[in-house]
């Protein structure tokens, strides 16, 4: 069972690394980028949260035992 929560957080983490680089990519962030220096709310949002979610699915399907 832990193996299969790991492997759904793993593909989590990459949907949504994958709406970040788009988000990061779209004109709307890119000419926000452009004045304030920063990206969108969206993008780091879901940069984070695909970047948590990867880890933890990552860290379930290398833990032992149990």
């Amino acid at each position: 069972m832990q193996r299969i929560i790991g492997i759904a957080a793993l593909i989590a983490g990459a949907i949504l690394l994958y709406f970040a680089y788009t988000e990061y990519n779209s004109t709307a962030s890119q000419i926000t980028e452009a004045i304030t220096g920063n990206p969108t709310d969206n993008t780091v949002l879901y940069l984070v949260s695909g970047a948590v979610a990867a880890v933890i699915g990552l860290g379930l399907l290398l833990r032992k035992g149990r």
